[in-house]
């Protein structure tokens, strides 16, 4: 069994989920982390028993370093990832994988010259309720796909955006749609399938930042299905995210991470008694490192094999694309047609 070396690039809350999810796996150990603040690397290192540095390039010409996990802040994501790249590591990128769609495709092109692995993290994918949900639409379970529903009634304090000058800036952050909402597009894109059409409205309702924190848009797939979304950082005291997938012959309809309505005739229902831990509803830092091991170890398998992992440098390009043209549909007031 080979055993796989790793980088940290970042040190913040959620660099914490890596770690952890590292040192939760046999074949892995955390070498080496950075962070631009000298007492966090060092307070990570010690904690991991690692080595640190404040110049994240230094980690890039370690030979003891296999995979760089990055996990800065997300404006910060596409010239950290190039450099990971160009070094010739493997890379696990925090999502957004980039705060645009060129940028991203940057990224896929530059791990495809360089032979090497680019996975961004989603997580959510390694959730069993929605591997068994992915497995009814890849099987037609549910017929026809006709709507597909996003909700994300989500609360975060001014506070919270006071916390660090990038966090509500469009270029180093994004508003609720990058920043919150994109796992449940990630995973919509996953059920349902590409992307025709958009139409989109934004807003800032309750908080001082530059984005959004109301996210609004009706989506028309290309298997002919529609889908809507919602996503807010102002809903007091904030509620779980729900996903619901209405197909000709049934209904499925997450909430959280617990499937509260399954009507697919033929297949089984997921054992509802496994119930997942997973927060952010309110408080970002509430959230387990369970489903980023998993995807560590997938991104390990997938290099081992030469499989593709579960979430490609292509799909987190694909749910940044999305939310952009819902931004440009929103900035031009109409609907925004995807490129054949």
């Amino acid at each position: 069994m080979t055993h796989w070396r790793f980088g940290l690039i970042g040190c913040g809350s959620i660099s914490d989920m890596h770690a952890e999810a590292i040192r939760r796996i046999d074949n892995a150990s955390l070498r080496i982390v950075s962070s631009r603040d000298e007492a966090k690397s060092k307070a990570v290192a010690d904690r991991e028993r690692c080595d640190w540095t404040t110049d994240y390039k230094e980690l890039l010409n370690r030979s003891d370093v296999d995979i760089v996990c990055v996990t800065t802040s997300s404006g910060s994501h596409a010239s950290i990832g190039l450099d990971v790249l160009n070094a010739g590591k493997h890379l696990v990128v925090e999502k957004p994988i980039a705060m645009n769609a060129r940028d991203a495709q940057a990224l896929v092109d530059k791990a495809k010259e360089k032979g090497v692995a680019l996975s961004v993290i989603s997580q959510r994918r390694l959730e069993p309720q929605n591997r068994a949900i992915k497995r009814v639409m890849d099987g037609g379970g549910l017929g026809k796909l006709l709507l597909a529903e996003v909700s994300l009634p989500y609360y975060r304090s001014q506070e919270y955006y006071d916390s660090a000058e990038w966090r509500g800036t469009i270029s180093e952050d994004g508003g609720v749609l990058m920043n919150q909402g994109i796992h449940c597009l990630d995973l919509m894109l996953w059920f349902a399938g590409n992307v025709r059409s958009v139409f989109g409205k934004t807003a800032t309702q309750t908080h001082h930042i530059e984005a959004e924190d109301l996210g609004l848009a009706i989506l028309r797939f290309e298997g002919g299905a529609f889908g809507t979304v919602m996503a807010s950082t102002s809903v007091s005291p904030g509620y779980a995210a729900s996903i619901t997938l209405y197909g000709e012959r049934g209904t499925i309809k997450m909430e959280g991470t617990e499937i509260v309505r399954w009507s697919v005739p033929g297949w089984d229902e997921p054992d509802r008694t496994q119930k997942n831990k997973l927060g952010g509803v309110s408080d970002p830092r509430n959230i387990v490192s369970d489903y980023h091991q998993s995807q560590l170890i997938d991104v390990m398998a997938a290099i081992e094999t030469g499989a593709r992992p579960i979430s490609t440098g292509e799909d987190g390009a694909k749910a940044v694309q999305l939310i952009e043209t819902i931004y440009k549909s929103a900035a031009e007031g109409k609907e925004i047609l995807f490129d054949s």
